[in-house]
């Protein structure tokens, strides 16, 4: 079996457009568990086998043009017991759109398979040899050498996927059953707010009202070089507006269309542009409750905002907080002088640190960060919250992400295996994960 590391604290959730090659995915368990399985293109073998009530079933009338996914599993697998849940979730998801899944055990006691099925709430169809598994004609037919592993099979017969992780398994579909996200261009009332170096550019993405009523509004803060546009929040605004939630997307100073040059920006001006983008939403008669999301320097800022803004009421300012990645990585950074691969003296950066890509860090930002005081600012607030974090982030090791867990003791953690500092491993799922999280905490349609 493949070693897996996965840690998840949060009784909600159960479980799990990169522009820069630091930001891609690593390389995955599939290089070394999943050479043998089944190629794509191969037309997938029929099987006969049977259920735990003793019944013979035949792959193929099973199947009946279906795309299906193969579970292979056992009960006596840890791992696959870790995944049970996650392949459980699939299911229930994609059976609506006609996707059928199979459980093929590797079990050789009914007994132990029964008591594993009953206790993951499976309720797709389960088949088995009841033989060891090195000794089953479906692993050898498939290329099954570890487990868990999962086999896709199209409509017209073909293996279309084949792996040993979930997350491929549920991008696949995703992408099948509702379509591949695109770039569609504004969405929502495009806005412009005073920030801390000049206009801000936002749009505001809202459900239909009717007369008089309200409804919650979430406030999104990018990461550094970001924008308001891409997949990681417009497909979270999306999901929330189909939900009756409002949001907020903008530029912080000297990103995207907003105001200000680059060489000016820091983590304290964004800030400020955060409370000043929360002031405007505030003021709106529409908006409710008010929660905030941010990615990466977002998540910082994000967090950063909710304590100050806590602080100054007395209370948590914000019904739900909501980090991704969130990269408290950039005071070590400033400290050690070095600014993503780029080497400096932090005790004398000059007037700015050149990065890659031509864009000027100017000494303010490193100055700042170096004394900046992330935690201690963010511990101020004290409501719901919600930390991501992939734990194959080369950008911000995911222990960042931890600390905002032990700061908060009420917050969820949801660390999702394998995954990069950009999520692009499935960005459909780390974003499902956090517009569940808004949707329950500021109820949500």
């Amino acid at each position: 079996m493949r070693k897996v590391v996965f840690f998840a604290v949060c009784l909600l959730l159960v479980g799990t457009v990169t522009t820069k090659a630091q930001f891609g995915p690593q390389g995955d368990m599939d290089s070394k568990y999943a050479i043998s399985l089944i190629s794509q293109g191969t037309k997938a073998p029929d099987f006969e086998m049977q259920t735990p009530e003793g019944k013979k079933v035949k792959f193929s009338k099973l199947a009946k043009g279906k795309t299906v996914v193969l579970d292979f599993w056992a009960s006596w697998c840890p791992d696959c017991r870790k995944d049970a849940p996650e392949v459980v979730r699939m299911y229930e998801s994609y059976s609506q759109y006609g996707v059928e899944f199979i459980g093929i055990s590797m079990d050789t006691d009914v007994k132990e398979w029964q008591k594993a099925i009953e206790k993951y709430g499976i309720t797709y169809p389960q088949l088995s040899e009841l033989k060891k598994f090195k000794q089953t004609d479906i692993a050898k037919a498939y290329g099954v050498e570890w487990i868990p592993s999962m086999v896709v099979v199209g409509p017209d017969g073909e293996v279309k996927l084949s792996t040993v992780l979930t997350y491929k398994v549920d991008k696949y579909l995703k992408e099948l059953t509702t379509g591949v996200w695109k770039p569609q261009g504004q969405r929502g009332e495009r806005i412009s707010i005073d920030g801390d170096h000049g206009k801000l550019a936002a749009y505001v993405q809202k459900p239909e009202l009717q007369q008089g009523e309200k409804c919650p509004m979430v406030v999104f803060c990018h990461g550094f070089g970001g924008s308001k546009e891409g997949p990681l929040f417009e497909l979270i605004a999306d999901t929330l507006q189909a939900h009756g939630i409002a949001s907020i997307r903008f530029d912080f100073n000297a990103h995207g269309e907003s105001e200000g040059a680059f060489q000016d920006m820091t983590v304290p001006n964004e800030v400020e542009d955060a409370k000043r983008v929360v002031e405007y939403v505030s003021s709106l008669r529409y908006v409710s409750d008010l929660a905030i999301v941010g990615h990466s320097q977002g998540g910082v800022v994000a967090a950063m905002t909710a304590g100050t803004l806590s602080e100054a009421l007395g209370q948590p300012a914000f019904k739900a907080v909501a980090l991704m990645a969130p990269a408290a990585v950039l005071r070590d950074d400033a400290i050690r002088g070095q600014t993503f691969g780029k080497m400096y003296d932090p005790f004398n950066p000059g007037e700015y640190v050149e990065l890659p890509g031509g864009k000027k860090l100017g000494a303010n930002y490193i100055r700042t960060a170096f004394t900046l005081p992330i935690y201690e600012t963010a511990a101020k607030y004290q409501g719901p919250a919600l930390i991501v974090h992939g734990t194959g982030d080369r950008i911000v090791p995911y222990t960042y992400g931890e600390r905002f867990h032990q700061i908060w003791p009420g917050s969820c953690l949801v660390l999702q295996d394998y995954f990069d500092h950009g999520f692009s491993q499935n960005i459909y799922r780390s974003t499902d994960i956090v517009a569940k999280y808004l949707i329950e905490q500021l109820g949500g349609k």
